[in-house]
């Protein structure tokens, strides 16, 4: 993650923070469930079938 997209988290209080004077501190176990939020699975070749059995 860039600087400038964790200033935009913090900016959108959409990662919990705490704030010291200036600085800003996050957890790490708060930023891990961030991340692990946008986790994609992959796809497999049986998921890919039953969605367009779906749709037929």
């Amino acid at each position: 993650m860039s600087e400038r997209y964790v200033r935009r988290l913090v900016a959108e209080r959409r990662i919990p923070f705490h704030k010291l004077g200036r600085s800003v501190r996050i957890k790490a176990v708060d930023l891990a469930a961030h991340v692990d939020s946008g986790r994609v699975e992959p796809l497999t070749a049986s998921d890919v079938w039953r969605d367009l059995q779906r749709v037929a």
